[in-house]
């Protein structure tokens, strides 16, 4: 059980820093998105891994090849949005980016490597549903508590705010894509 907690936690972290960049990004903490993005990174986070858990019987290492690439790409997508619009003439009109749209591509980014975790799952005789609701709740609480704390520091921040969480997700996506081409 103890290697569950240490894998959400470590699952969590990626969506942890995304929501602190979408906190950034706010105006003020707003609870409705706060919940509504954990409620995202926690569904995502804890589904892959049983869908990483039930492919694990033949495309494993398929899957695996590329799954860097596209959680790179999504995550450099989103961030570079941000950071394009950051340069733009602010309006007090201006639109949130923070879709469900945007959510869902970001939640599905951060959630890649926890669906190459869940092809692990049999190997440590763990039950996988179990460990989809533990990864899914870790994921869910340090994606609320990462909007809070973004959400601190973007009222410091102002201006920088869009260019920051702009260049957080890009570089989510280098890391992830570095840890998977160079460091493996």
């Amino acid at each position: 059980m103890i290697e569950v907690l240490f894998l959400s936690f470590a699952l969590s972290m990626d969506a942890f820093a995304v929501s602190i960049g979408l906190g950034v990004k706010s105006k003020g903490f707003n609870k409705s998105l706060a919940f509504k993005s954990a409620l995202f990174f926690g569904f995502f986070q804890g589904f892959m891994p049983l869908v990483g858990y039930l492919a694990s019987v033949g495309v494993g290492t398929f899957i695996e090849s590329f799954d860097h690439w596209i959680a790179f790409f999504l995550l450099s997508l989103i961030g570079g949005k941000m950071l394009y619009e950051s340069f733009g003439e602010s309006t007090e009109e201006e639109i949130n980016i923070v879709t469900n749209k945007v959510l869902l591509i970001l939640a599905i980014a951060t959630s890649i490597d926890a669906m190459a975790a869940g092809f692990t799952l049999s190997l440590l005789k763990l039950d996988p549903y179990l460990s989809m609701l533990i990864i899914a709740v870790v994921t869910f609480l340090f994606s609320y508590i990462g909007n809070f704390v973004g959400t601190k520091g973007g009222a410091f921040l102002e201006d920088k705010a869009e260019k920051i969480g702009g260049v957080v997700l890009i570089g989510i996506g280098l890391k992830i894509l570095i840890e998977h081409t160079l460091l493996s």
